[in-house]
């Protein structure tokens, strides 16, 4: 199944996923209590085959599913159902984050806050979604949401690392600190010399005024 589902289908299965998700939270104050922390956040999940796009917008109230968001996302994970399916069963799934099908774009560090909370939860991802969507649609956006969020529960720091290190050395989305502190220091240089330059500018003007008199 690789076409759009139904818009009606659509709505129908966020609704029942947020439902799903809320009565775990309900369940794990703690959770629930590490959720507000991303309140400002908004995490998009957008699978390909099938065609559909989740936008999660967590908070202290709990989290808050939609279909369409038009503002700044946080982070943003892209692919087919079988590359999310392919990052559950991988060995190491930092590696097949980063070097499978995917396309991760945007902070990684909320991305593992948000993945390790509900990592935690007692989720049963398929039966929600196979009631709105059927057996196949429902089945394969359950892996979807299983592998982004089910797969975490090692090393979270870890990962947290190596994505940094992605992002901001092969990805190049971003400069790395220590290149970012380079640049200022050599700012900061050339601000000196051109200081020093200034300086000896205006002795040689006195200089040649002195001597003009």
């Amino acid at each position: 199944m690789s076409g759009a589902i139904d818009p009606t289908l659509h709505t129908a299965a966020l609704a029942a996923v947020e439902a799903a998700i809320n009565r775990a939270l309900a369940l794990s104050p703690h959770s629930n209590a590490e959720l507000a922390k991303l309140e400002d956040c908004v995490f998009a999940l957008h699978c390909t085959a099938p065609a559909i796009s989740f936008y999660l917008h967590p908070g202290a109230q709990g989290m808050r599913l939609t279909g369409f968001h038009h503002g700044a996302v946080t982070t943003s994970i892209r692919g087919k159902a079988t590359d999310f399916t392919e990052l559950a069963s991988a060995k190491d799934p930092t590696a097949t984050l980063i070097n499978g099908g995917l396309e991760l774009e945007g902070d990684s560090a909320p991305l593992i806050e948000l993945q390790h909370i509900l990592a935690g939860l007692d989720m049963d991802w398929e039966a929600p979604l196979v009631n709105s969507l059927g057996d196949v649609a429902g089945h394969q956006l359950a892996e979807v949401l299983r592998s982004t969020f089910a797969w975490g529960k090692q090393a979270t720091s870890s990962l947290t690392r190596q994505l940094d290190e992605f992002i901001h050395e092969e990805a190049r989305l971003s400069p790395p600190r220590l290149e970012v502190e380079d640049f200022y220091r050599d700012v900061q240089d050339i601000g000196m010399r051109v200081d020093r330059l200034q300086s000896r500018t205006e002795r040689l003007r006195q200089r040649l005024q002195k001597l003009r008199d």
